[in-house]
């Protein structure tokens, strides 16, 4: 048993284990979603998110040190965001067509997002850190960290509700737009990247490939807005 611990104290001390247990992880979620026909409540993130939760806390292992091992993959969000634009440069002349409604869905669906969640916060009484940051939690979590941070939120807290908001946001994309007998594959990926971003914008390309890619397009617009609207409306409150 000592030797079993101290085999764990060095490779808890190493940052290719949180590494590749991050990837394990998602490797494990996305094998149980495929197993599960694709059903969207068994989001690979979910699950992913859980296991390493569990693995966490059984070892007694610190949030700072998974962290420092696991950073890669928080890196690799900056390129990721920037690639946003790829969808946006090969779908340039159908959203030139539609260039109003898209314009009006991203207004109503960026300000929705913010002010809602203002109205909540101050209905449980936040204070103006825990509202700046929860006004950004919509968009994807390399902006909405840079925009906590600027607004005096608190970036990781920031990081955490994005999260959720995309973890939800992928779990009832799905059965919702179908109750609502929306078919515009279209509106129905710009409506999930536009309030799910990152993880919503990878169940719409599970979904269906122009769908994933008004959803990349909705993702990065809303990034764009929520850094303009965020802090106008958050001075409101």
């Amino acid at each position: 048993m000592n030797d079993a611990a101290l085999i764990w104290s060095y490779l808890a001390s190493q940052p290719l284990l949180w590494l590749t247990a991050t990837l394990a992880a998602y490797w494990a979620g996305d094998t149980i979603f495929r197993a599960s026909g694709r059903r969207s409540i068994a989001n690979p993130v979910l699950i992913a998110v859980v296991i390493l939760a569990v693995v966490l806390g059984i070892s007694g292992t610190a949030y700072q040190t998974y962290f420092e091992g696991a950073q890669f993959v928080h890196f690799m969000l900056g390129p990721a965001t920037v690639c946003l634009g790829l969808p946006l440069y090969d779908n340039l002349r159908r959203i030139r067509r539609a260039a109003l409604p898209v314009i009006a869905a991203l207004f109503v669906g960026s300000l929705t997002a913010v002010v809602s969640a203002l109205l909540i916060g101050r209905a449980f009484g936040l204070d103006r850190s825990l509202m700046a940051s929860l006004a950004p939690k919509s968009t994807t979590a390399p902006v909405a960290i840079g925009i906590a941070e600027s607004l005096g939120g608190q970036p990781t807290l920031a990081a955490v509700l994005v999260l959720l908001t995309g973890i939800f946001g992928a779990v009832i994309a799905t059965p919702l737009l179908n109750a609502l007998r929306v078919t515009d594959w279209r509106a129905r990926g710009f409506a999930v990247g536009v309030a799910a971003h990152g993880i919503g914008t990878a169940r719409a390309f599970q979904v269906n490939e122009t769908a994933g890619a008004f959803a990349g397009i909705g993702m990065g617009l809303n990034a764009v807005l929520t850094a303009i609207l965020a802090p106008l409306v958050l001075s409101l409150f």
